[in-house]
């Protein structure tokens, strides 16, 4: 399988390297935008590209791989609307893996956290605390809001983002971002209930784990039919 990386940033520079430690793998290209570089500039075949870029560069990614016929993996966050639209447009002619976090244990703990919400919502009270660098853009992460949507699917609770003031606590979840040094990120849900508290918390301890996860993510999606896909597609079974 031969990838293109969209984004030569830190996590493009590990994803470059973890893909040179893998075989079946090989690396053809690695794409940075903001140094005037295109994907179409690519001659070489194609099998997939892994974008850990900007939303900005969404286009170009959608019209190269059409226009190729080949995957993408997408581990950008902070798309619009608009920008999510476009994604699963593209997703009806070609394989598009999506996700807000594409390491193996959040992929886990998503699953854990749908199955036990609906058991302790009406006696716990649901809080979301995640960490990250301080470079991190973005805030409240996109793995914090996809742990969100887990626990609250059918949207009955509102999400508070921090809180200030005096007020008394309502249906609510409460969703709180810090940023500081290298917090390579860290996801921790609170359930607290009546003298027990229940903690289910991940830590990334490198960035690896995302690179790890968007490599399995790859090999996933080369043999896909085209469709929109996640990480829970990708580790309990594929549409």
């Amino acid at each position: 399988m031969k990838a293109a990386i969209l984004g030569a940033g830190a996590m493009g520079k590990v994803l470059a390297q973890t893909i040179e430690e893998q075989e079946g793998i090989s690396l053809v290209a690695m794409i940075e935008p903001r140094n005037g570089e295109k994907l179409h500039d690519i001659k070489e075949t194609v099998d997939v590209v892994i974008d850990f870029s900007n939303p900005e560069n969404l286009e170009m990614l959608m019209d190269f791989c059409i226009a190729r016929k080949c995957p993408a993996v997408i581990a950008t966050t902070g798309f619009s609307l608009e920008q999510q639209q476009m994604i699963t447009d593209t997703a009806q002619q070609v394989p598009v893996v999506f996700a807000a976090n594409f390491s193996l244990g959040i992929t886990v703990m998503k699953r854990i956290l749908s199955e036990i919400a609906p058991i302790l919502e009406d006696s716990f009270d649901m809080e979301v605390i995640e960490k990250h660098h301080n470079k991190k853009l973005d805030a409240p992460s996109g793995t914090a809001k996809m742990l969100v949507s887990a626990i609250n699917s059918r949207g009955d609770y509102e999400e508070v983002h921090g809180r200030e003031g005096n007020r008394r606590r309502g249906k609510e979840i409460g969703i709180h971002a810090i940023r500081g040094g290298t917090i390579a990120g860290e996801h921790d849900v609170i359930f607290a209930g009546e003298d027990e508290i229940l903690e289910i918390k991940h830590t990334a301890g490198s960035k690896k784990i995302f690179a790890a996860g968007a490599v399995k993510a790859a090999r996933f999606a080369q043999t896909a039919e085209p469709g929109l896909y996640d990480m829970e597609d990708v580790l309990f079974g594929g549409k």
